[in-house]
């Protein structure tokens, strides 16, 4: 399928590998053992223009697609989850702005986005409230030209980090979804706080925080959209963020299965490379099959959002689904070709099992996804 990309786009790929190689690679051990924040990685991507590739030409975008995101976002996954995870995320957090937002919001907010110089977070997840996005509870009161907002965010990639978060906050409690509202937070206003940095099993170098509002005052310029519409607001960004969820899947995947394909022509038993038995064969086939049939629907799924057409949620929830299942599937697999040496740190496939699991949880669990594909299917039928 590579044969198929323009010449922008394969110059994305190429300026991914190299930065995967030269600054990812070397040092995405330490990042995980020490749950460092990659913000000099981030700051490349940035002056690499990659943020670039979410965002219109007119507010300093390249004016690409999610296609192109995909591209950028596999790429850096087969170096760190963690970085890509990092990167993926400020995305998550500007595209309400591009699918929401006011003209005053978007040359506000997107030019330095685009640019790197800022990063974003998004704040949907409570302590209550995960797959059950209608039932969050923080709640913002209207007080003259300003709401107020008070209640706790859980498991929020890139706070802390980030500079501008967007925040869903219950404004009518009587409506229930239908009640809540879409916020743009800048970090540093009073009332807005961060909990501790979590420690986790897997991208151990993304900073996950909870985000703590207390009387925390925002101008009602800053809401996105008009009231009541912040459940759509977060429904319309997954259908677009959640293939490069599934990127993220493809590239882990493709890089364990380059770490075990390897190993398998240099380690030797019984006097000869274990790639040479079946057995082993047979894993590999498997695991190549996978990552090429998760890479096909992801990028289809790209591919069609970027058409412009409007009912993406099946394809987008199955290209998510579908590559983080192959991810973490082709990372035990990668596990097992290696055995005794997979299971050690000494060898980076236990990181990417690691990484990886992370993926069938955030976004939506895969049971809400497919939750989301068995009601479109009712809804719209097969095609």
């Amino acid at each position: 399928m590579h044969y198929f990309l323009s010449e922008e786009q394969q110059m994305i790929v190429d300026i991914c590998r190299q930065i995967v190689e030269e600054r990812i690679v070397p040092v995405r051990a330490e990042l995980d053992e020490k749950g460092i924040f990659p913000k000099d990685i981030i700051d490349e991507i940035g002056k690499s223009d990659l943020f670039r590739l979410f965002i219109p030409e007119a507010y300093g975008g390249m004016g690409t697609g999610i296609f192109e995101v995909c591209l950028a976002t596999e790429e850096l996954s087969r170096g760190c989850l963690s970085v890509a995870t990092s990167y993926a995320a400020s995305g998550l957090g500007f595209i309400p702005i591009i699918v929401m937002g006011s003209e005053e919001q978007k040359q506000k907010y997107l030019p330095d986005l685009a640019e790197g110089k800022k990063i974003a977070a998004f704040g949907l997840t409570e302590p209550e409230a995960g797959s059950d996005a209608g039932s969050i509870r923080t709640r913002a009161v209207k007080d003259g030209d300003f709401y107020i907002l008070n209640g706790t965010k859980q498991w929020i990639t890139n706070g802390g980090e980030a500079d501008i978060y967007t925040i869903f906050a219950v404004s009518n409690p009587g409506r229930g979804a239908r009640g809540v509202s879409a916020f743009i937070v800048e970090k540093g206003t009073e009332g807005f706080e961060f909990g501790k940095k979590e420690n986790k099993l897997g991208i151990r170098a993304s900073a996950t925080r909870e985000l703590i509002f207390t009387d925390c005052k925002i101008p009602a310029g800053n809401m996105l959209g008009s009231e009541g519409m912040g459940f759509i607001t977060a429904m319309r960004t997954f259908d677009q963020s959640r293939p490069a969820v599934g990127a993220q899947g493809v590239g882990v995947a493709q890089a364990a299965l380059e770490v075990a394909l390897d190993y398998s022509k240099t380690r030797k038993q019984f006097g000869v490379p274990i790639s040479s038995f079946q057995a082993i064969q047979h894993m590999l086939a498997d695991m190549a099959t996978q990552v090429e049939a998760a890479r096909a629907l992801v990028w289809h799924a790209a591919k069609v959002i970027d058409s412009g057409e409007k009912n993406v949620a099946k394809l987008s929830a199955m290209s998510k689904m579908f590559a983080s299942d192959v991810a973490m599937k082709v990372t035990i697999d990668a596990i097992q070709v290696l055995g005794g040496y997979g299971y050690m740190k000494e060898y980076p496939v236990e990181k990417m099992m690691r990484d990886a699991k992370i993926l069938q949880i955030y976004e939506g669990t895969n049971q809400i996804q497919r939750n989301v594909i068995a009601l479109e299917l009712i809804k719209r039928g097969v095609l």
